[in-house]
């Protein structure tokens, strides 16, 4: 006697398949899924999370002349065309300046050689606290220190507080800027892109101090 299979058998079959499917993209989507997010992880590495935009990159710096801090010279940023500059705002009175100088000081002697200049700008100081300061902690080789009168310098470059950095490329153009203290790695970094013709952008290292009375921004 031939064996009739029951008529709930043949319905298995298909929802036995569908529910395979169904295991199988959702197992493929999974994996699609991760592996888009481990390349959008992956884009990541590398590269600092306190990089900001800033609205002076890429336009030209000021070419403001002003007096040098000691002896009766002046200094423009057109004077140094052609020369990679570090553009410093800075102060006696700035605490995170006085933690800072170290690091200006040495990168200006070691980076004499690859002809990059770093000028001082002395903002909203007395001048003999300003040489004080310099006598007790160093000027750096080739550093250049100047002085701001009514702080038009700091204007033009959008300074609010100290200390904040400029990097300024062979035509006068700024193309990197540190708000805070610099650390001797990232400053360096900063050169070593420029000097490889690629900008360094704009970074946060910090808060910045405002001058004496100024409420801070």
């Amino acid at each position: 006697m031939t064996r009739t299979s029951p008529a709930h058998e043949p319905a298995e079959k298909p929802h036995r398949w569908t529910a395979w499917r169904i295991a199988r993209w959702s197992t493929l989507l999974v994996t699609v899924l991760a592996i888009g997010i481990g390349a959008v992880f992956g884009a990541q590495l590398g590269k600092d999370p306190t990089l900001v935009d800033s609205p002076l990159i890429g336009k030209p710096a000021p070419n403001q002349r002003v007096p040098e801090l000691e002896g009766t010279g002046s200094l423009s940023l057109n004077d140094l065309r052609g020369q990679i500059v570090v553009v410093n705002f800075w102060a006696s009175w700035c605490v995170p300046c006085r933690e800072e100088h170290a690091v200006l000081t040495s990168a200006a002697t070691n980076y004499k050689q690859a002809g990059v200049t770093f000028v001082g700008v002395n903002y909203q100081d007395r001048r003999d606290s300003a040489i004080s300061f310099l006598d007790e902690l160093g000027r750096g080789d080739g550093y250049r220190y100047v002085t701001d009168p009514d702080s038009k310098l700091a204007l033009e470059f959008g300074v609010f507080g100290v200390p904040e950095t400029f990097f300024i490329d062979q035509n006068g153009k700024i193309v990197g800027k540190i708000t805070g203290p610099a650390t001797y790695p990232v400053l360096s970094a900063a050169l070593d892109e420029m000097r490889a013709g690629r900008q360094p952008g704009a970074r946060v290292q910090g808060t910045v101090q405002p001058a004496p009375g100024q409420s801070p921004t």
